[in-house]
């Protein structure tokens, strides 16, 4: 692949790098650096022109710093005369905030959008919007991939029988059905009210789960107020074993310490966001590597085949 450039911001190297080892080649080089007031310099260091480019940056916090890194590197390389530029964002900050829930709120997720397309993007990958109508958004393809066959593999080997899968609200259901199906396991819901944003109180369970290994099933835990309210739910119902997966590990605010401290045995997560140390070290987060399932989306972009196919 002689006419593929791979490049990363500061956002998730690691996960960039095992990008690159799965695809057999070398992470572009650049220098992503900050001045002292804080504005970003990019600088691309070697020849990209009449490449194919895909620069791998999850807009994870820092957003804001991430976000721009990105915007930046897209247009250094658009200058350097890049044949096509594709936006590889594993995480899409702002995805939740999708439609105006209040007066005179902004759609932050198509400004977003818009942004990328602007600056010089020509495709984006990324993965588990938030809301699958974001792809909508965007005046430039979108291949929106999916961790559920890496997840489904994962709960289909450590939690063989007796299995129920739990939608934390309302809004899941659907992405849990589809897993219980795959998993030949039964189906619960938890019926979630939200006063205010990133708070949440679990109210009921919809379904049988006395006795049974549960795992909650969400996008992404951010505060993990959600995840841990349903599984103090479960646990009041009855449940054996708590266990929980989701495809993008936030994990802000008082997070870590709410799944210290929760009824849960297991966060299964993937490296859309890498971990922080404090994260590591609750020994309770396990950790899928989503390298060669963007690795293999690259390649069949690059190629021009069936991005589509790698979840049918």
């Amino acid at each position: 692949m002689e006419g593929i450039s791979i490049f990363s911001g500061n956002s998730n190297p690691d996960l960039a790098n095992k990008i690159c080892e799965y695809l057999n080649l070398s992470l572009g080089s650049a220098q992503v650096k900050t001045f002292s007031d804080g504005e970003i310099q990019i600088e691309i260091d070697e020849n990209v022109r009449s490449k194919d480019v895909f620069i791998i940056q999850s807009t994870c916090a820092p957003v804001n710093d991430h976000l721009v890194e990105l915007l930046l590197m897209i247009d250094a390389i658009k200058r350097s005369s890049a044949k096509r530029i594709t936006a590889v964002v594993p995480y899409f900050g702002y995805a939740r905030q999708d439609k105006k829930v209040a007066p005179r709120v902004p759609i932050s997720a198509k400004l977003v959008a818009n942004m990328l397309a602007v600056a010089g993007a020509n495709r984006v990958i990324t993965m588990d919007l938030h809301a699958g109508q974001i792809q909508g958004f965007f005046d430039i393809p979108v291949d929106n991939i999916f961790a559920a066959p890496l997840l489904i593999e994962y709960i289909g080997e450590k939690f063989n029988g007796n299995l129920v899968i739990v939608s934390p609200d309302a809004g899941g259901v659907e992405r849990a059905r589809a897993f219980a199906k795959r998993l030949d396991a039964d189906l619960a819901i938890i019926d979630k009210r939200r006063s205010a944003p990133n708070q949440a109180k679990a109210m009921a369970v919809i379904g049988e789960v006395k006795d049974k290994t549960v795992v909650i099933l969400d996008d992404m835990a951010d505060t993990a107020g959600t995840l841990t309210e349903a599984a103090h739910a479960l646990k009041e119902n009855g449940a054996r074993e708590i266990h929980a997966c989701c495809a993008h590990a936030v994990l802000s605010g008082p997070a870590i310490g709410r799944i210290t401290d929760s009824e849960m045995k297991s966060l299964v997560v993937t490296d859309t966001i890498p971990l922080h140390q404090n994260a590591v070290a609750c020994g309770k987060i396990v950790v899928i590597s989503i390298s060669e399932l963007v690795g293999e989306a690259i390649i069949r972009s690059y190629r021009g085949d069936s991005v589509t196919s790698l979840f049918v």
